[in-house]
């Protein structure tokens, strides 16, 4: 074999080898992205079913209940505008309260319930996640709007 072919050889292979890790990377990066929704995109169906995704709004008042079993919790999570049940199979943080902010990671059944596998409170008085704040403002304005 002459030099020339074995250079093209070995390049020819670390192209491959190149090609595949990025091609693995990508995937992997393509499955654990998960996007934010707002209960309104929800509703809306713009939100992908039995993909998992994070949900963030108002805990709305009156909405928590706790199963018999003593692990599982049903509530809702609103934007002012839209409200989406979610279920809860775990320990909630000791911040998650009725009219707080929280943001839940999980998915969509097909009966319109969202299937949590994670939730997550605010930590404080100022602070709402981003997502979630803008999401809010949104649909307020969207609700006056409506009104006028």
């Amino acid at each position: 074999m002459k030099p020339r072919s074995k250079r093209l050889l070995l390049l020819g292979g670390a192209a491959a080898l190149l090609i595949g890790a990025v091609a693995m990377v990508l995937t992997a990066f393509q499955q654990n992205l998960v996007f934010f929704h707002t209960p309104s995109e929800v509703v809306e169906g713009k939100a992908p079913v039995g993909r998992a995704f994070r949900i963030g709004g108002m805990v709305e008042q009156g909405s928590i209940r706790r199963e018999a079993d003593g692990v599982t919790v049903r509530f809702a999570i609103t934007d002012t505008a839209k409200a989406i049940p979610v279920s809860f199979r775990g320990a909630l943080p000791d911040l998650f309260q009725e009219g707080k902010g929280a943001v839940a990671q999980g998915t969509l059944g097909p009966d319109g319930m969202f299937h949590a596998t994670e939730v997550l409170a605010k930590h404080d008085e100022n602070y709402m996640p981003v997502e979630a704040q803008y999401a809010i403002d949104k649909a307020r304005d969207a609700a006056r709007t409506v009104q006028q």
